[in-house]
C-alpha cells in the first residue's frame, strides 16, 4: 500500500526552569508582565504529527510520502527521515520560513510555559496532491493529519476528487476549525482518528452523534490511554483492544502518532483493524519509554516478543508473517 501523510513537520525546544513560575509572578503588578527565566536541560527533538507518523511507518517496513511544508532549516532532518525509509520529495522547503517550532518551559510543578510558530507550515496550503500523485504514479491512501486548516481542507477535498481512499486525524485542530471545516473533515474518510476527548470534542464540533459520525465513515479508531483502542465501525458492535503495558514511561509525548503508523503500516500489510490495532498499540508503547518522539529503536525479535506477551503467540505470528516490523 501507498501512504501519503499529509501535515505537520516541526522542531520542540524544551527546557526546564529549576522553581516555580508562581513564585516569580507579582499579582499586583501582572498588568505590566515582562520575566525571562535562566532555564537548564535544552533538548531539541524531531516532531510534528505526520513526521512522526511518517517515520513510524519508515521503521516499520513501509516507503511512505511525507506531504507537508518545511523551513529553509530542513536539510538535516530531511536526510534523518530518508535514513529512516520516508520519501521526503514532497515536502515543500520555504524560501524564506523557518520550520515549524514548540518552544515549551516547564518548572518543577510541571507547571508549562510554550509558544508554537508556525513557519513554513503556513505554506502546506500550496501543495497540490495532484502533482504527489503525479510523482508517484499512484496513492493508495492519504492520511490528514493537523496541519494549516486550509491545507488540511485542501487536501480532503482533492483526495475526494481523486477517488483516493483518506484516513482523518484532526486531533489538536479540532480547537482551531469551524463547524463546517470540521464536517468536511470527517465526512466519507475510511479512517477516522481520535483520542478519548477528541471523539467528544468532534461531536460538538460537527453537531453530529456518535452513530452519525460513524455513518459517514468507515472505521473510527478512538485511542483511549492505558485503557486502550477502541474500534468503531456503523452496524457493528465496538471491539476494544488492550493496551499493551509497561511499567516505564519516559515521556509520553508522541504515543499517539505512534499508535497510528502502526494501525496504518498493519493495514498496509493485509492485517485486519483487530490486529492492526495491536500493531499500533505495541509501537505506541515503544515511544512511550524512549525520550523524543523519533528515537526509539524498533527491534525485530524484541517488538514481536512483546505482542506475543500481550496479545499471544498467534497474534505475534500472523504479524510477523505479514512482514511487519521484520527488518
Amino acid at each position: 500500500m501507498r501512504i501519503a501523510v499529509s501535515g505537520s513537520i516541526a522542531t520542540d525546544h524544551l527546557t526546564v526552569f529549576p522553581g516555580r513560575f508562581t513564585e516569580q509572578l507579582l499579582p499586583e503588578r501582572l498588568d505590566t508582565l515582562s520575566l525571562s527565566f535562566l532555564v537548564d536541560d535544552l533538548e531539541v527533538r524531531r516532531g510534528g504529527v505526520a513526521a512522526n507518523i511518517s517515520f513510524g511507518l519508515g521503521v516499520l517496513g513501509l516507503s511512505p510520502v511525507l506531504v507537508g511544508a518545511a523551513g529553509t532549516d530542513f536539510a538535516e532532518y530531511g536526510a534523518w527521515l530518508r535514513d529512516h525509509g520516508v520519501d521526503t520529495r514532497s515536502v515543500k522547503v520555504s524560501r524564506t520560513r523557518h520550520t515549524a517550532r514548540f518552544m515549551c518551559t516547564t518548572d518543577v510543578d510541571q507547571n508549562q510555559i510554550a509558544v508554537f510558530y508556525a513557519g513554513a507550515m503556513a505554506e502546506a496550503r500550496e501543495i497540490s496532491l495532484s502533482q504527489v500523485v503525479a510523482r508517484v504514479g499512484g496513492l493508495d491512501l492519504v492520511v490528514v493529519s493537523p496541519d494549516d486548516p486550509e491545507a488540511m481542507v485542501r487536501h480532503t477535498v482533492e483526495s475526494r476528487r481523486l477517488g483516493i481512499a483518506r484516513a482523518t486525524d484532526p486531533s489538536q485542530q479540532l480547537a482551531r476549525i469551524g463547524a463546517e471545516e470540521a464536517r468536511q473533515l470527517v465526512d466519507g474518510a475510511m479512517l477516522l482518528f481520535t483520542n478519548e476527548y477528541e471523539a467528544a470534542l468532534l461531536q460538538e464540533r460537527t453537531g453530529w452523534t456518535e452513530r452519525q459520525v460513524l455513518d459517514r465513515v468507515g472505521t473510527w479508531v478512538v485511542t483511549r490511554g492505558a485503557s486502550g483502542v477502541s474500534v468503531m465501525a456503523s452496524g457493528t458492535a465496538a471491539h476494544t483492544v488492550p493496551a499493551v503495558r509497561t511499567d516505564h514511561v519516559a515521556d509520553p509525548t508522541g504515543g499517539g502518532d505512534a499508535f497510528r503508523a502502526g494501525y496504518l503500516a498493519g493495514l498496509g500489510c493485509g492485517l485486519s483493524a483487530e490486529r492492526s490495532a495491536q500493531v499500533g498499540c505495541a509501537l505506541a508503547t515503544t515511544v512511550l519509554e524512549t525520550v523524543g518522539t523519533q528515537e526509539y529503536k524498533l527491534v525485530p525479535a524484541a517488538f514481536s516478543a512483546r505482542i506475543a506477551d500481550a496479545y499471544g503467540p498467534e497474534a505475534a505470528r500472523e504479524i510477523t508473517e505479514r512482514g511487519v516490523a521484520t527488518g
